[in-house]
């Protein structure tokens, strides 16, 4: 059964750990995360992105998908189907089609117009059971279209935000989508430490989480972060599995073309990128 992201980051934070969200992208994706999270006791969020959403049919299919196989597998930690960077229609798709959280990406609009969507956003998902983040300050590189160029969010309009009643907040502190790039400054922790001393209890969310050195994950989880976004990073380890697979001549031995034998390097590569991730957020046992 899925739930909310709410109590799950709320333990989190009191915890003074991280739950990861993981970007899934069709039924191997979901199998590998799901499967090491149980192996792992970790609670765990599955992000799904409007483009993801739209490449596996639509977000009824994704959704009847996860729930299924929450079910067959026997799952028993706590799993939310999320909605990533989503945009105003997005997010009421994902309502209507069963998801548990969305996300509200209003950071490319002014501050006012931010403030009114997601005021009407918490209230349906609130009315629902559902948990929902926003956005303050752009997330930089790349993800689906959804482009920004990695500015700092302003403390102040983050306390507005958080006041809205959301449940999580992200907030750009120099983190940006995609591999970060030869002479990226870092995160911006005097930043982060201003938006944590405004919000308080509020679960802070890092996007981009893929690249960023172990001390600075650790950090920024002891400044407030009680969500890390990871999607990248998987994906490079399931393009790389695969590689080497084909280059082997694997798929040329037997019934190594069969796509079960083809993408099984691949899905184990992505349990193990989630696996050294929870570790490293410290969710392991705590589902």
């Amino acid at each position: 059964m899925l739930v909310s992201a709410k109590d799950m980051l709320v333990k989190a934070k009191e915890g003074h750990y991280a739950v990861g969200q993981f970007n899934i992208n069709n039924l191997e994706w979901t199998k590998s995360i799901l499967l090491t999270a149980q192996e792992l006791n970790s609670p765990v969020i599955l992000g799904v992105s409007e483009g993801a959403g739209k490449y596996m049919t639509g977000f009824e299919t994704v959704s009847a998908m996860v729930k299924a196989m929450d079910k067959c597998l026997g799952i028993t930690v706590p799993v939310a189907l999320h909605l990533d960077h989503g945009t105003y229609d997005g997010c009421y798709k994902c309502v209507e089609a069963g998801f548990t959280s969305i996300m509200f990406d209003g950071s490319h609009y002014d501050i006012e117009e931010n403030v009114a969507k997601t005021t009407e956003l918490v209230n349906v998902a609130h009315h629902l059971g559902l948990s929902i983040e926003a956005e303050v300050g752009s997330i930089g590189g790349e993800e689906d279209g959804v482009v920004g160029m990695g500015e700092c969010a302003d403390p102040n309009e983050c306390k507005r935000i958080a006041d809205l009643g959301v449940d999580m907040l992200a907030a750009g502190i120099g983190n940006i989508h995609g591999k970060y790039p030869e002479g990226w400054p870092g995160l911006r922790f005097d930043v982060l430490d201003a938006i944590q001393q405004k919000t308080g209890a509020m679960p802070l969310v890092l996007h981009g989480g893929t690249g960023i050195p172990a001390e600075m994950i650790k950090k920024a989880i002891s400044l407030g972060v009680s969500k890390i976004n990871v999607n990248t990073e998987c994906q490079l380890s399931f393009a790389d599995a695969t590689r080497k697979y084909v280059e082997a001549g694997k798929d040329l031995e037997g019934k190594g073309f069969d796509p079960r034998k083809l993408l099984a390097p691949g899905a184990d590569a992505i349990k193990a990128t989630v696996k050294e991730k929870m570790e490293l957020f410290g969710s392991v046992g705590k589902a």
